[in-house]
């Protein structure tokens, strides 16, 4: 048995690269120009889209997975297309298919970080935005990951996370009543005045 070089081992994962990149291309042109349409009406104005639209929209999206199953390209527009029609645990499914599938795709990691941030669950959004900011190949990319970044630390800030917003009363709260217990468990000296 033949002993795998660097450069056989390179030689593969580029092969491997090209092959997928292919076939992530014949898998997205492979969507028809009604979902094209209806994909470009929801990245411009996802409230544009009529219900049955929608519906339609994610049925097709589903077909399209269905034939390319390893494309995660695919289901990252599935998974924003059960978004938009309000299926969160089925885009949360699609979309950790996706990041599975393909961990260094930056669109994947910061689509699944923006459903996490929309869901408030900040630590699962911050982990997957400062993924897709590493993974960022361009300024606009980056930016991306940016902003989204920064609408996370400012909802960790001001108390926004799952469980519904917190006030600054809430945060106080359980220290006032360490306080009250401590000093009712404090023995309390009585004086006599008489």
């Amino acid at each position: 048995m033949e002993k795998m070089t660097d450069n056989d081992a390179m030689n593969d994962l580029q092969t491997t690269t090209a092959l997928s990149a292919r076939v992530s291309s014949l898998a997205l042109a492979s969507i028809s120009e009604e979902t094209q349409s209806l994909l470009l009406r929801m990245f411009s104005d996802p409230y544009l889209l009529e219900k049955d639209e929608r519906a339609a929209l994610v049925e097709q999206l589903r077909a399209c997975v269905e034939r390319y199953p390893e494309v995660a390209e695919l289901r990252v527009l599935l998974g924003m297309a059960l978004c938009v029609s309000f299926d969160a645990q089925a885009a949360i499914e699609e979309l950790r298919e996706s990041v599975r599938l393909s961990p260094n795709s930056f669109i994947a990691q910061l689509k699944l970080g923006e459903l996490w941030m929309r869901l408030r669950v900040v630590d699962k959004a911050e982990e997957h935005t400062h993924l897709a900011g590493l993974l960022a190949r361009s300024l606009p990319q980056s930016e991306l990951a940016r902003r989204q970044a920064a609408i996370l630390r400012t909802m960790k800030r001001e108390g926004i996370e799952r469980g519904g917003y917190k006030t600054p009363l809430q945060k106080v709260i359980p220290a006032l009543r360490r306080l009250w217990t401590r000093r009712r468990a404090e023995p309390s000296v009585a004086l006599d005045l008489s």
